[in-house]
């Protein structure tokens, strides 16, 4: 095949390129410029995309003997991710760029180029696996439960699998890959994994939010509407988050309030006991299929909200207006925006954006 190999200037992705070369395909390097003000070096483990990495994927595509180019898809990224990502939070929503970036960027824009420039696939350094089942190519976990991110990977559709290329969904570990990369004098072999919002470096994700939204003074109260203290911005706040409330009225029972719900149309934060962050159902509108869809409208599953979270049971309902989920045991801290993804048993059936909750825990109960 003809593959387009995505490298970002992590090991991972030189890895998977390098398995696509000795796999006897042919194989063109390509580094996605996503800022066209990005920074010229990392700092550890932050920030991602960046000069020295476009640098560090030239070298790992020079030592591996195939082409290499850079593509800016700056523009594309500021409005599918950035500019998402702001919307989200004004909305009063948790989103995850980095799964919004792989539906958009990585398997969108840049697999719809790969394809008009006649490559068969892209190739991506990520931890999951495509496995031929009844009805079609299927996403499945990788075999390396630590590193698995079929999470990220649940927006895809069964056309994008398609052309999908995961060579390091098989591997053990991620010091094999480490110890691969050496062994073919990769020079980032070592090089440490980036962590955090690639286009927030400095990890201030509160205070890069307060200079795009904007501070408005609001009120955070009770579950029954009591005013309980004060904030400067809803969109600083994010459900179960307990530190950096600032309460001026303590609790009847002296315990940790957390937050339960963020109302941006009032500019309103409603807190509450840890109890109360106990989610019975989960729904939403906007949904896929990671694959064959499925031909019952009500089945049993495990649901996933977030990327490091354990899978729950559930029961999952589909209807034409959307998906809900109903897990046997309610979820902790869920969050408006985040993506649940379904799963029966390594498999990736699809997922759903949370719009609504309903919590385990009555007001007044």
């Amino acid at each position: 095949m003809r593959i387009l190999a995505a490298m970002s200037g992590g090991v991972d992705s030189a890895v998977a390129a390098a398995r696509a070369v000795d796999a006897g395909h042919d194989v063109v390097g390509v580094h996605l410029a996503l800022s066209r003000a990005g920074g010229t070096l990392r700092t550890g483990s932050r920030g991602c995309c960046t000069i020295e990495d476009a640098m560090d994927a030239r070298r790992a595509a020079d030592r591996l003997g195939i082409p290499f180019y850079v593509w800016d898809f700056s523009a594309r990224f500021r409005e599918d991710v950035i500019e998402d990502f702001v919307s989200e939070y004004r909305a009063g929503r948790t989103p995850n760029p980095c799964l919004r970036c792989n539906e958009k960027i990585k398997f969108a824009a840049l697999l719809e180029r790969a394809l008009e420039l006649g490559f068969d696939a892209v190739c991506t350094g990520h931890y999951a696996t495509l496995v031929e089942g009844h009805g079609g190519l299927e996403l499945h976990r990788a075999s390396d439960s630590a590193k698995d991110q079929s999470y990220v990977l649940g927006v895809l559709t069964a056309a994008q699998l398609a052309h999908t290329y995961f060579p390091l969904g098989d591997t053990p570990s991620k010091a094999l890959v480490r110890a691969e990369a050496e062994r073919r004098g990769l020079g980032v072999a070592q090089k440490p994994d980036s962590h955090d919002i690639c286009f927030i470096p400095d990890g201030d994700t509160r205070g890069w939010l307060a200079e795009k939204v904007g501070a408005a003074r609001g009120d955070i109260v009770d579950r029954t509407g009591a005013v309980v203290g004060s904030h400067d911005g809803a969109h600083a706040f994010t459900v179960g988050q307990r530190r950096g409330l600032r309460l001026g009225v303590p609790a009847p029972d002296g315990k940790p309030r957390f937050v339960l719900e963020v109302r941006p149309v009032s500019n309103t934060v409603v807190v509450g006991p840890k109890e109360a962050l106990a989610i019975a159902e989960i729904a939403g509108e906007r949904f896929s299929w990671a694959g064959a869809a499925p031909t019952a409208s009500e089945f049993p599953c495990e649901v996933q909200i977030r990327a490091h979270a354990d899978p729950v049971p559930a029961t999952a309902f589909v209807t034409d207006a959307g998906v809900r989920a109903v897990p046997d045991e309610p979820l902790d801290g869920v969050a408006p925006g985040q993506s649940a993804v379904l799963y029966v048993g390594t498999r990736v059936l699809g997922q759903f954006t949370i719009d609504t909750t309903v919590s385990a825990v009555p007001v007044g109960a």
